[in-house]
């Protein structure tokens, strides 16, 4: 028997739950890891209304279906942003304009989905936390080391009391280390964990997809963070640089053939699934492994439907024997 395969509904929100849950058994997943936006889990119905939970729960049950993580990336990436015009789409339209509000909103929104998620029974929330100091990126104007500081120690400032409840509830959080974040690929994960001081609420989900078209191998970055690992994302990606498109993407939209890297549907990009299935493997990871489907150049419903046995077929079990064992003399 494989690990849980899971799909998450960020990219499925303008489908309505129950729709979603029958759809999703059909795709052939076992659970959901279910966004907190669109037509999913609403966070404030759901703090408020304990049939609301019950209701949810009773969707999922009766289409065979379990969540093991509850996803608030564009909620957690309103609590760590500097003020930016785009956070204007991902809260309520009164606080448009209003980057103070908005990151007020996001907070107390990240505090309550604690307190769902253990209503929901659910250990593990995934999401993104922000980065005041993102436009800071290639360092010019000039960066000092200061204003990187100041940024992660903003950082920490901000979660630090979201963490609490957290931990009050017995969640995880799980970062998606990702371009945009304050934490976006190797070192900078290293070092947000360390601000953290390791915090045991505070870990990682794993995708691999964000790590591998920025040149980090996805394997070794699992393998020497997996004490964090909260989570895992299945997502390929596909670099085809071509002598034109630039690595930072030339301002393109995904899915154009003209861009430099894509992600693509599972099986269809360029990450090693087998050396990431060995090292979960080797740290006996046994959580769900949940499918983020992202590929405009494919139909979703096809797509996510060919993922979910993509996912059962690189998903081998470690062995129980070692296969020299039958040549020993005895």
């Amino acid at each position: 028997m494989g690990r849980v395969v899971t799909l998450f509904t960020g990219q499925w929100a303008d489908i309505e739950f129950e729709e979603m849950c029958i759809l999703a058994k059909k795709m052939g997943y076992d659970g959901l890891e279910i966004a907190t936006w669109g037509n999913h889990l609403d966070i404030d119905k759901a703090y408020s209304d304990s049939q609301y939970v019950e209701w949810m729960l009773e969707t999922l049950k009766k289409n065979d279906l379990v969540c093991k993580a509850i996803g608030t990336h564009i909620i957690g990436q309103c609590v760590g942003d500097g003020p930016d015009p785009r956070l204007d789409g991902f809260a309520p339209v009164k606080y448009a304009g209003k980057p103070e509000e908005i990151r007020e909103w996001a907070i107390d929104q990240m505090k309550k989905v604690a307190v769902v998620a253990r209503r929901m029974d659910v250990d593990v929330v995934t999401g993104f936390v922000g980065s005041p100091i993102w436009k800071y990126l290639y360092s010019f104007p000039q960066t000092t080391e200061e204003m990187v500081e100041a940024g992660f120690d903003e950082i920490v400032t901000l979660w630090a009391p979201i963490l609490e409840v957290f931990k009050e509830n017995g969640i995880k959080f799980a970062l998606e280390v990702h371009p945009g974040e304050i934490a976006f690929d190797y070192y900078t994960t290293e070092k947000l964990l360390k601000k953290f001081e390791n915090h045991e609420n505070f870990g990682l989900n794993f995708d691999p997809s964000h790590l591998y078209w920025q040149g980090v191998s996805p394997h070794i970055f699992l393998s020497d963070f997996r004490d964090r690992v909260y989570h895992v994302h299945m997502k390929d990606v596909a670099v085809t640089l071509d002598g034109k498109a630039g690595i930072l993407g030339s301002h393109i939209d995904f899915g154009s053939l003209r861009r430099g890297w894509n992600f693509r549907s599972l099986g269809h990009g360029h990450v090693n699934f087998e050396e990431i299935i060995r090292v979960l493997n080797d740290m006996n990871y046994s959580g769900p492994l949940s499918v983020e489907w992202e590929d405009s150049g494919m139909d979703r419903i096809a797509g996510a439907t060919e993922a979910s046995a993509f996912v059962r077929k690189a998903d081998f079990q470690p062995s129980n024997v070692k296969f020299d064992e039958a040549m020993a003399n005895k």
